[in-house]
């Protein structure tokens, strides 16, 4: 391990675990359990498994978790971009086109037709790349996962530019932000242009953030630390405020609210 470091051995990993341990101890509190003079007992936390506390130090603990409920923003909104809520309710409304009648089947096709009308049904893959990224994606201490990530996310700004949403006075939103690196190339990309803020949305708390990269007064960084289920854009203070067009952005998003993310993210209206 590393000097002042866990002495734990991550096996996933493949590597020590880089937490500091107390002073006079070989592991972090994580891995406290490994240390054979300790006999105080560590349990998962029951607000988030995937860490452990002291058993004698839980109520304490549970006051500060960072799985702890809290106060919800003002941006929250249940549900708001869930869909429709009852599946049980939605099974009993399916009706098998079989049993339609001839007039039922004719309204169902105009429905669908009026509502695809317009649609881009044949998607293109188009593969580009921006300057920014060029220097990263020559960097030859980049490995293979690395490169993957510089190439779709230099990938993501060369669409952006063909589509022109690359400028001064607007507002990128990245949804599944993660650490925010699609955000920080955004922001290398528009090194002189004026007038841009960034909202970073991410329902989990992240370490190893990149957003103190960014040392630009002229970009605005702010994250939002909600589902994108319960977002509600419009509400968002710094928007509200200035009323910038916003850019949705995401490279990775799952859950419920992808769907309407997909349709909305280019407007003001998610959430809506």
């Amino acid at each position: 391990p590393l000097s002042g470091r866990c002495a734990y051995f991550v096996q996933r990993k493949n590597r020590f675990c880089k937490m500091i341990p107390a002073p006079g101890r070989r592991f972090c509190g994580e891995h406290g359990q490994q240390e054979k003079e300790n006999d105080r007992k560590r349990i998962p936390c029951p607000l988030d498994p995937k860490h452990t506390v002291y058993e004698d130090q839980l109520q304490k603990h549970l006051k500060k978790c960072n799985s702890r409920e809290k106060p919800k923003p003002v941006y929250f909104v249940q549900d708001i971009n869930a869909g429709l809520k009852d599946v049980a309710e939605i099974t009993e409304k399916q009706v098998p086109i079989s049993s339609l009648s001839k007039e039922e089947l004719e309204n169902l096709i105009a429905k669908l037709q009026k509502a695809s009308n317009g649609l881009e049904l044949d998607l293109k893959e188009q593969v580009l790349s921006h300057q920014a990224l060029q220097e990263a994606l020559n960097d030859p201490k980049n490995g293979d996962s690395a490169f993957k990530h510089l190439k779709q996310q230099a990938s993501i700004l060369g669409n952006m530019e063909k589509l022109h949403l690359l400028g001064p006075g607007r507002c990128f939103v990245e949804f599944g932000a993660g650490r925010g690196r699609l955000s920080h190339w955004v922001d290398v990309a528009l090194q002189n242009v004026e007038d841009v803020q960034f909202l970073l949305v991410e329902r989990a708390t992240t370490r190893f953030k990149v957003d103190g990269k960014h040392k630009r007064k002229d970009s605005v960084f702010e994250r939002l630390q909600v589902d994108i289920q319960h977002l509600c854009l419009k509400k968002v203070p710094i928007l509200e405020k200035k009323k910038l067009p916003v850019v949705g952005i995401g490279k990775h998003l799952c859950g419920a609210a992808t769907g309407t993310m997909h349709t909305c993210a280019n407007s003001r209206t998610l959430g809506c």
